[in-house]
């Protein structure tokens, strides 16, 4: 996000983006591996967002030493580092306290003062959102810590304009990844597409894919949802999702997964409806490199007419999905055809396209 917000200030330029980030790392980490990872690329600029993991183990003065002896072996190059506080979080992770983690957020702050850098305040721009608006600061949240891509690209804004002095927006920007990229790929190896779908879906998917190649392998596994609360879905997304096990265990194996929330799936409120959903898209995804593909179905695609409380939960379910970056397909306004009609051309656009 920062290469397309960079891009799109300074259009001439050639701006070449490393990340060099690792899950789950601290400053001390950080240091271990500062050699190979960063300044072995010769870079002109680095940007280093350190805390959410420290505050969880690390003593403040360490991350402070740390954080400062990071500055001095950037610039010591020659190279140029914009320091950034972490995002603010749910106060509700009990490793992570938010004033602890506002404390962290400071450091950063005396830091770039005391060594003349400058600072991408994150954390600040974060809970003046969450001031104006607790809607909007959540949609900026994939769970309790991390951001979704929404979230991402408020960053990416903010270290642009710390760096250029400049403005610009990312909102209209994505989703980043194509379609159904490792579908396509099983389908030209001949592989068998191994398909994890939410009705109607697990009989729609087989004749989608057929009629973009007939000789089509597809293996559907039916993940039922009637009668299921939202909290129902969320619980058997995790018990299936990235951390069960693979080795005979209950992860089901999958190259492609339909989430198809019916808008019958009620949770608590906006904001239970909300997170959940949004856990139920987390534990549906691969975590780390993309092994599988995620659509997510919006309820209007089966139903045309929608009630009002399922219109108010396609609205929100569609929200979810653009803030994780993920394909979704939704019925345009007025469109009468069958589902199977939908889903199908939106499956053969994807799998044609370059």
């Amino acid at each position: 996000m920062l290469a397309v917000a960079l891009g799109r200030l300074y259009p001439g330029a050639d701006v070449q983006v490393v990340n060099a980030g690792v899950s789950g790392n601290t400053t001390v980490a950080a240091l271990a591996r500062i050699e190979a990872d960063v300044l072995a690329h010769r870079p002109d600029l680095v940007v280093v967002m350190f805390g959410m993991n420290d505050v969880t183990g690390i003593p403040p003065e360490t991350y402070r030493a740390n954080l400062a002896e990071i500055v001095r072996r950037c610039t010591a190059t020659g190279t140029e580092v914009v320091l950034c506080t972490p995002n603010s979080i749910y106060d509700e992770d009990p490793g992570r306290p938010l004033g602890r983690l506002a404390a962290y957020a400071g450091i950063v702050r005396e830091v770039a003062t005391t060594l003349g850098v400058p600072v991408a305040d994150h954390f600040a721009v974060y809970e003046g959102i969450r001031r104006r608006d607790e809607r909007a600061w959540a949609e900026l949240m994939s769970e309790t810590i991390h951001p979704n891509m929404r979230g991402h690209k408020a960053m990416a804004e903010e270290v642009a304009w710390v760096i250029s002095g400049r403005r610009v927006s990312l909102s209209k920007v994505g989703p980043l990844l194509p379609g159904l990229p490792r579908t396509l790929e099983c389908l030209q190896t001949e592989q068998p597409v191994r398909v994890l779908a939410m009705p109607p879906y697990d009989e729609l998917i087989g004749p989608a894919l057929m009629a973009v190649r007939p000789d089509a392998k597809v293996q559907v596994t039916r993940w039922e949802t009637a009668g299921k609360s939202l909290a129902d879905l969320e619980s058997e997304a995790r018990a299936m999702g990235w951390s069960a096990p693979s080795d005979g265990g209950s992860r089901v194996q999958r190259d492609l997964v339909i989430i198809a929330v019916p808008g019958s799936a009620l949770a608590g409120d906006a904001r239970d409806y909300y997170r959940r959903y949004s856990w139920v898209l987390n534990w549906s995804l691969s975590f780390g490199r993309m092994e599988w593909d995620c659509l997510v179905v919006l309820p209007s695609v089966a139903e045309p007419q929608l009630n009002l409380p399922d219109q108010a939960a396609e609205a929100l379910a569609l929200r979810v999905a653009q803030g994780q970056d993920l394909p979704y397909l939704l019925r345009e306004e007025g469109d009468q055809r069958p589902a199977a009609t939908v889903f199908g051309e939106w499956v053969r656009r994807q799998l044609q396209s370059p």
